[in-house]
């Protein structure tokens, strides 16, 4: 029996892109939140809780990119073009971050920069993703193979949107991270915190999913043409359990239902935004196949990756599970 190459690697490259945004979007969401926990103490709980772990979750993000270079490079070609502008802030906030993730705990007079520097950089970062996401949902305009619009396209009114949908989005999950990770006052801040992020993902979901089906008429009649939409109903109705769960995990002071309930929201919205797309791996323009790199040249790679992928799975699981505790105020683990 033959193997459908491109579909499989589709599917891993979306693998890579989630376990980027479940891994990568909780410590982001700890520099968004940042800036408004005061105190050095609290201030150094809260980067202690993703210090061990925060540089390898962006492993999946060198992954996801790189994939889309070596095994779809038609839509490389297309789609990074037409986010330039937003990837490249992206990165540039993801590499001022990280510097400040480190240079803040090697100077006492200028602390207070990098403090700034953390959040700002998370903030921007996560705003950029979310504004990248928005230009690809919306669509690509595809010509003769190659990119066909404007410097501008990528900035609308809806990837502003879901700029700042993901912010939100990452600040629920950074407080429930924390309401898992620490305590005392930092997790009762997150609380807080979770509450008012919660509120406002659940919102911004509910406002992007409705716009979207309005961008494509082909989002339109996989959600709402009968009888396809039985087959997507469980999606909103498990976004409605999962936002069920998290509500009577914060009110019932549990530390870690909450954030098991945010990231079954990040995995069910990612997971819409797949039946969105399929088979297109550029909305409405280039299907996985047709991307697709030779089968020779996509067999080889998925032998490499059978081997890889375990590892870093293995490295990523053996590191959250070596970290497991709690974050006292210290800064040790118990």
């Amino acid at each position: 029996m033959s193997v459908d190459l491109p579909l499989v690697w589709a599917g891993l490259i979306a693998f890579a892109v989630l376990a980027y945004v479940i891994l990568d979007g909780f410590d982001l969401g700890i520099g968004i939140l940042f800036l408004f926990v005061k105190g050095e103490s609290p201030r150094d709980q809260m980067m202690n809780t993703v210090a061990p772990v925060w540089d390898g979750n962006e492993t999946w993000l060198v992954l996801g990119g790189g994939g889309l270079f070596a095994v779809f490079p038609l839509a490389y070609a297309v789609i990074m073009p037409a986010l330039y502008a937003p990837i490249t802030a992206m990165l540039l906030a993801l590499v001022f971050r990280g510097v400040a993730f480190e240079f803040r705990w090697k100077t006492r007079r200028g602390k207070f920069l990098w403090d700034w520097a953390f959040a700002t950089g998370s903030g921007f970062a996560a705003f950029f993703q979310g504004i990248a996401l928005g230009a690809f949902v919306q669509g690509i305009p595809v010509a003769e193979r190659a990119y066909a619009g404007g410097w501008w396209n990528w900035l609308t009114p809806f990837s502003l949107l879901t700029g700042v949908a993901l912010v939100i989005g990452y600040a629920l999950l950074g407080a429930t991270w924390l309401i898992y990770k620490t305590e005392g006052t930092v997790q009762e801040q997150s609380v807080r915190f979770a509450w008012i992020a919660g509120l406002a993902t659940l919102l911004l979901i509910g406002v992007v999913s409705l716009w979207t089906p309005f961008l494509n008429a082909r989002f339109m009649a996989r959600w709402f043409a009968w009888p396809q939409a039985l087959y997507v109903l469980p999606v909103p109705l498990l976004v409605a359990a999962c936002a069920a769960a998290l509500f009577a995990g914060l009110r019932k002071g549990y530390q870690l239902m909450p954030f098991i309930a945010s990231l079954g929201l990040f995995v069910l919205s990612f997971a819409g935004l797949c039946i969105s797309f399929f088979p297109y791996i550029v909305p409405s323009s280039v299907t996985i196949w047709e991307a697709a790199a030779p089968d020779n040249s996509l067999r080889f790679l998925l032998t490499g990756s059978l081997v890889l992928l375990p590892m870093i799975l293995a490295y990523t699981a053996y590191s959250y599970w070596v970290f497991r505790g709690k974050v006292s105020s210290s800064g040790g683990y118990h």
